[in-house]
């Protein structure tokens, strides 16, 4: 009988699982002491989505500097184009007639010497004198027609014309037995146009039909 027992006590411990191994599970294979609990593996995902929040918050932080940088630069830009338009505008206001004034500066100085050689109060005037002052009106006028014409500026003389009221204004009507009425018969002041702009209008006198006699209408009726 202590043999038996003996033999049953070598047996076990010969046995691969010992008293301190873990008992084999329903397929033969042994639980591991150290395997990861559920509880540690929730965990470890936790951190693991907390870290990529922080990533993606952080991308997300550096995207929205980005796009406020810009947004700054883009004010920026829109605000100093702003002032230079400005400046140029006011430039344009106040030196965009410079080519036409100094065109004009030549017939002043012409002007300006026909005044000067003309006859003075004290003095008897002469032919040269004389001479010299038409003359020199003449150059002027005719230089301060050349630079209004090469501005863009024409004069209105619409003598003997049609009457348009966009280009003209009506001081007086006139009977003339030979012009049709509407007919522009005379220039009170002339005007000028820029372009295609009214600067100022023509004022003209118009024709007008001719008043009937009254003689001859007398007489029609007595006969």
């Amino acid at each position: 009988m202590a043999e038996e027992t003996k033999q049953h006590e070598d047996a076990d411990s010969d046995s691969p699982i010992g008293p301190g191994a873990d008992a084999p599970d329903a397929t033969g294979v042994a639980t591991d002491a150290t395997a990861t609990e559920p509880g540690e593996s929730q965990a470890e995902a936790g951190d693991i989505a907390a870290e990529g929040g922080d990533d993606q918050l952080e991308m997300l932080m550096a995207e929205r500097e980005s796009l406020k940088d810009q947004l700054l630069r883009a004010l920026a830009d829109v605000e100093n184009m702003r002032r230079r338009t400005e400046r140029e505008m006011e430039t344009a206001r106040k030196y965009g007639h410079t080519g036409f004034a100094r065109d004009l500066v030549g017939a002043i100085d012409n002007l300006a010497r026909a005044i000067e050689a003309a006859p003075k109060a004290d003095k008897p005037p002469t032919a040269d004198a004389l001479d010299g002052l038409i003359t020199g009106i003449e150059m002027s006028w005719t230089e301060i027609q050349a630079t209004m014409e090469r501005h863009g500026i024409r004069r209105i003389s619409p003598q003997g014309e049609k009457f348009d009221y966009n280009f003209h204004q009506a001081m007086f009507e006139m009977p003339h037995p030979e012009l049709a009425p509407g007919t522009v018969v005379e220039v009170v002041q002339h005007g000028y146009v820029l372009h295609d702009r009214l600067l100022r209008p023509a004022m003209v006198g118009v024709a007008k039909a001719a008043d009937s006699q009254p003689d001859s209408e007398d007489s029609a009726e007595n006969s």
